[in-house]
């Protein structure tokens, strides 16, 4: 198997990519690592022969501030776009990036293409949850707007990738409202809901963004608009409980000595709602696994993007939504 890494995107490149690589190859022993961007920035860090990962040498990249499609279509020698095509000409079997996230989107779809059944990729990261089990959120930005039959289909997605990956036997599906009962909502969550409900899927209604990380269900499905600020506000709340729990704890001796007894708790706690344990958000609804790690992935964020990409080439989970994908448009018909 083989996994190509745009290796100049994000806040700590390349190192993050080229450690990611040299801890993947060490644990992962049928796995083979494409790194794409600046050789002469990435030979030096590869400190050991590694003949499991090569490189492909570009000094071009995409930046954040660049428009998405205009980006992808005159930097063909951008990291990023060489990944993608890494994909498409079938030297890898997918592929990571934590760069601009609408040009990695572009690219996708241009050079990767969409699955057949699928009208929108949706961008799924999977976000903590209580008990340590999360759950994955489709979608948080691919797509501002969305219809009813596309958060259908961020369900069946949802509900493969949680089977395969996640070993969930029957994945809860929640459709993100701002209440509980059948009847709330835009029409769009409306008709989502009356999609959802007459489906095959193990679907539980509607559920409220405050329930969402006491595990309620194991995937939920939302318009990217919704997605995007539920996803940034579960960020920023974080951060910001970390920041005044970091602050209380440092602030006198005794509260000093007090954290030096709860470490290993604390330590616990910060593992169990840390997104680089999770992986990175997949581009679901194309032809080959890519994944979107944060910008500002670390090394371990990155290796547990690249453990992601793989178990969904191992579990072939593409071909599996397809597969759902078909069934219930047969049901639907019936």
């Amino acid at each position: 198997m083989k996994i190509a890494i745009d290796a100049m995107g994000g806040d700590h490149a390349p190192h993050a990519q080229v450690e990611a690589a040299i801890r993947a190859v060490k644990e992962f022993t049928d796995l083979q690592i494409t790194l794409i961007g600046d050789e002469t920035k990435m030979k030096p860090l590869l400190t050991d022969s590694h003949n499991r990962i090569s490189m492909v040498h570009t000094v071009e990249s995409i930046l954040d501030t660049d428009k998405p499609t205009t980006a992808v279509r005159r930097k063909k020698d951008a990291s990023m776009v060489l990944a993608v095509n890494e994909v498409k000409a079938q030297h890898a079997d997918a592929c990571i990036s934590s760069g601009n996230t609408g040009a990695l989107m572009t690219a996708g779809l241009l050079y990767v293409g969409r699955q057949k059944g699928i009208d929108r990729p949706a961008l799924s990261p999977m976000l903590p949850t209580k008990d340590g089990n999360g759950f994955l959120l489709l979608d948080v930005g691919a797509n501002m707007e969305a219809k009813a039959e596309h958060l259908l289909q961020y369900a069946v997605i949802g509900d493969a990738y949680m089977q395969k990956i996640h070993q969930v036997e029957k994945p809860r599906i929640g459709l993100l409202n701002v209440g509980t009962e059948a009847g709330k909502g835009t029409e769009l969550t409306k008709e989502a809901y009356r999609l959802l409900d007459e489906s095959t899927l193990h679907f539980v209604g509607n559920v409220e963004a405050r329930d969402l990380l006491d595990g309620v269900c194991d995937v939920v499905v939302c318009d990217g608009f919704s997605g995007n600020l539920v996803l940034k506000t579960i960020e920023g709340t974080a951060k910001m409980l970390f920041s005044m729990l970091k602050t209380e704890l440092t602030s006198s001796i005794s509260a000093k000595l007090a954290a030096g007894m709860l470490k290993p708790k604390l330590t616990g706690l910060k593992k169990k709602m840390d997104y680089s344990e999770y992986g990175g958000a997949g581009l679901f609804g194309l032809k080959a696994p890519v994944i979107k790690a944060h910008g500002s992935s670390d090394s371990n964020a990155f290796f547990h993007a690249i453990r992601q990409a793989k178990e969904m080439v191992d579990q072939d989970v593409v071909a599996v939504i397809e597969a759902n994908l078909l069934l219930n448009r047969r049901q639907e018909n019936e």
